[in-house]
């Protein structure tokens, strides 16, 4: 076990649960806690420092790199889901004047090796296509010219002629022992599958008074970042070194495992960030685009840059979201109590399975939500079909959980005659439970569901809206109000990845993270992070915990980023961990210094350690007014007079921190326990306000009410940024955002004409609010947020949809409601269809 044992109460636990309203938006006071404690800058609002280079296009991102001699890559993809390749005829393409390599798939396989597949199943991936395409959209051939216009021109000069084979795009057909294999390797096309049952499930389903059931799908949707994923390599033949730009999330994670795809020693690798240009965990990796443009330089010797184009993102991007069938059970008792849950799912994984189950280790986390559920059966198959690999997005798996057992618990109010509110406060973990294990071993470190949902009853004016609700009614108007009270997972642990495995392949546990600090001869603070500027706010999370622990003004301190050689460990973004695991670097690394400087002002000024204090950069001696010295005084004698420092001190102010997961404990050898890994669990409650035109099925939203658990809150306005950016992406995923294949497995939308994405005009007013249960595991109590929105709204926007229908009989059971869906319900409640 790491960290503090499970049924330990750290002093902010007593903290309790406190709002940020009444915070002011400046820091000219403290911020007082119920425990005591006051801080000055933790909990403020402080402006965004990452903001003004970005909105003046001063960040460099991928598109921004230019390296003397570089070229420009473009790729020819598939026009067909499932072909063998007969043969490619490169000579035209070769002959247009500025192109400088053409490459198939075998000849890159002679420049760089497979791509990392973190998974135990042998489904090898190549970037380019090698004798057999297996998706719409995957690359056959790559192209480095002097221009991207003449590489794009290249590509579509290149004849290729394929034997077109029978596309499997439905995963439970996809299960039958005489379908198409996808990859004939495999014995079959479910590349994983395993049933795990914590608690007494069956004697939980044999005394329930109640079982709810339901059968409900959750379609795949990508996170259309603003910078499509790209990167520059530069191979240097003479020391065999390669260096490349990217906008990858794991640059200084996993650059080993990048070396070892492009062939190049880990000490010989460098990998520089770039601003990523909008993420959403889809470009943890991006190893397809670093393997071109690692070929492509190696073919030419010259530095190219490879940015995907809108299409390549779309079809044959190297994240998409989760595309789930759930077979689903809540088993309650006569008072509402629940008991069980069974969960039976069939996963689409599409072509590869790369990432292995990694969005299942997500999902285990909180399959049973903020409820104390005694017993889970999982049951999951993981299985391949001729559609892009599914990787990483935003909720990376827990979102469709949190889909279907809240559809479940509203299922379980309307069957029971329980109200929907009542029936969660019946069942949600006490306050005096946390820390609390569930079922599957994970962790839920504090907490108090309840308060969060009567704040948001009233936030939101429940009464009022359903005055209004019967009102309209009366016109033949159908107004909706939603309910969903969901968890979200954040800092998460290695072992999510491996664990649903007996022998993993690579059974890591550690995801650090690290930051590099240093106060100069002039006591300006520095601070160097291994993560890159991924779209959240490190730079002002930094700022920050150092000006909090030396009393100084955030805009004082400097942050930089570190590229793969120079920057200490660190796992980047990903898993809402950003804000915990730096917060506790941070903090780490500037108490290191700041005792150090209390040291030497200690021996400056004669008197004992213990009788300095650091109060506003300065560090005085306590009780002795005018004996201090500032940050400035401090820095010049730890640089320069060594002599007159103490005797054991060296000279300098430097310290560079790694910060382990501070709470987390192994699974069980026989699986019945998966560990605490993810054990830092934020919590919110929305209410949508939905109204549903019946006949042409369009959903518009009238309000939305949100409130918020995320621990102590580090900085209120960038968490309302998060949670109602992730509240658009929830919309989304709960109207319009699809990927669509025909049956001959061809994308239906691959470009953003089709792909409908939410703007301005369907997003509502947002209102949301802040309650606080810190934290007892991390640095100052915080917890994630930055997938919470998203992880709550398409439930809470279904439960509105259904709310609204009633008077039909419809049950929303599919995600998005597109309004032919919603039309398809009204028309099959209306012909009795199930």
């Amino acid at each position: 076990m790491r960290g503090r044992a499970v049924d330990d109460r750290c002093e902010e636990r007593s903290a309790g649960m406190s709002t940020v309203e009444d915070r002011p938006t400046t820091a000219t006071t403290g911020s007082p806690r119920k425990n005591g404690t006051e801080r000055r800058w933790i909990g403020r609002s402080v402006p965004r420092k990452e903001d003004p280079k970005l909105l003046a296009g001063r960040a460099t991102y991928v598109g921004d790199v230019t390296l003397p001699g570089m070229l420009h890559g473009a790729v020819l993809g598939s026009p067909h889901a499932h072909a063998r390749i007969v043969s490619i005829d490169t000579s035209a393409a070769e002959a247009i004047p500025g192109v400088k390599a053409v490459l198939t798939g075998a000849q890159a396989a002679e420049l760089v090796n497979p791509m990392p597949a973190f998974c135990a199943e042998p489904v090898p991936q190549t970037a380019i296509a090698i004798e057999r395409v297996r998706y719409p959209g995957e690359a056959v051939a790559i192209v480095a010219a002097t221009d991207r216009y003449i590489a794009e021109d290249a590509c579509a000069a290149i004849r290729v002629e394929y034997e077109v084979l029978p596309a499997v795009v439905d995963p439970e057909a996809a299960m039958a022992p005489d379908a198409t294999r996808i990859h004939e390797t495999l014995d079959s096309n479910v590349a994983f599958h395993r049933v795990l049952d914590f608690g007494d499930v069956e004697g939980d389903l044999a005394r329930a008074h109640t079982v709810v059931r339901t059968r409900a799908r959750w379609h795949r949707m990508c996170a259309s970042p603003m910078e499509t994923a790209g990167a520059v390599a530069s191979w240097n033949p003479f020391d065999k070194s390669m260096t490349v730009y990217s906008n990858s999330n794991f640059h200084n994670f996993l650059p080993w495992a990048f070396a070892g795809m492009l062939g190049v020693s880990t000490n010989r690798m460098r990998m520089i960030p770039c601003a990523v240009g909008g993420s959403f965990g889809s470009k943890h990796f991006i190893t397809k685009v670093l393997a071109i443009a690692g070929a492509l330089t190696k073919a030419t010797g010259k530095p190219v840059q490879y940015l995907e184009d809108r299409v390549d993102n779309i079809a044959a991007n190297d994240n998409v979201g989760c595309d789930r069938i759930y077979d689903a059970e809540l088993a309650l008792a006569e008072d509402g109590e629940m008991l069980g849950l069974t969960l039976k799912i069939v996963d689409d994984y599409g072509a590869y399975f790369q990432f292995a189950h990694g969005q299942h280790g997500n999902a285990m986390a909180q399959p049973t939500g903020p409820y104390r559920i005694g017993s889970l059966r999982y049951d999951v198959s993981c299985v391949l079909t001729n559609k892009v690999q599914q990787g990483f997005f935003r909720g990376a798996g827990a979102d469709p959980g949190n889909f279907v057992l809240e559809r479940l618990v509203d299922k379980a109010s309307e069957v029971m005659g329980i109200d929907r509110a009542e029936i969660r406060r019946r069942n949600f973990i006490a306050p005096e439970q946390f820390p609390f294990k569930t079922p599957s071993g994970n962790v839920y470190d504090s907490g108090d569901y309840a308060a969060v949902l009567d704040r948001a009853l009233e936030l939101a004016g429940i009464d009022d809206w359903r005055a209004e609700q019967e009102r309209l009614r009366a016109e033949g108007r159908y107004l909706g109000i939603g309910l969903a009270t969901c968890q979200e997972r954040t800092g998460y642990n290695a072992s999510e990845w491996w664990f649903l495995y007996d022998n993993p392949p690579l059974p890591a546990t550690s995801t650090p993270e690290s930051v590099k600090m240093d106060v100069d001869a002039m006591g300006g603070v520095r601070v160097e992070v291994g993560c890159p500027l991924w779209g959240n706010s490190p730079e002002t999370v930094v700022s920050q915990v150092v000006a909090e622990e030396f009393g100084i003004d955030p805009n004082d301190v400097s942050v930089t980023y570190a590229d793969s050689t120079t920057g200490a460990m660190s796992a980047g973004p990903g898993g809402s961990r950003l804000t915990i695991m730096l917060s506790g670097a941070t903090r780490g690394a500037a108490r290191t210094i700041r005792d150090k400087m209390i040291r030497i002002a200690a021996h400056a000024m004669e008197i004992d350690p213990d009788d300095v204090e650091c109060v506003d950069g300065t560090f005085r001696a306590k009780g002795v007014p005018g004996a201090s010295m500032s940050m400035a005084d401090i820095g010049m004698r730890a640089h320069l007079f060594f002599h007159s420092t103490p005797e054991d001190e060296s000279s300098g102010l430097v310290a560079v921190h790694t910060y382990d997961h501070p709470y987390s404990t192994p699974p069980s050898a026989d699986r019945t326990d998966m560990g605490a890994f993810y054990p830092m669990v934020s919590h919110a409650c929305h209410i949508p306000i939905v109204e549903v035109d019946a006949e042409t099925g369009v959903v518009t939203l009238r309000a939305y009410y949100a409130v918020n658990d995320c621990g102590t809150v580090m900085n209120p306005t960038l968490v309302e940024g998060q949670i109602v950016g992730g509240i658009v992406q929830g919309i989304g995923a709960a109207l319009m955002e699809e990927y669509r294949y025909g049956e001959d497995g061809a994308l239906d939308t691959p470009t953003f004409r089709e792909y409908l994405m939410p703007s301005m005009h369907e997003v509502p007013e947002i209102v949301v609010e802040h309650l606080e249960t810190p934290s007892p595991f991390t640095e100052y109590g915080v917890k994630g947020a930055g997938e919470g929105g998203r992880l709550v709204a398409p439930t809470a926007i279904a439960s509105a949809v259904d709310d609204a229908l009633k008077p039909f009989g419809v049950w929303v059971d599919e995600l998005p409601m597109t309004p032919e869906r919603v039309v398809d319900l009204v028309a099959g409640a209306h012909e009795g269809r199930p």
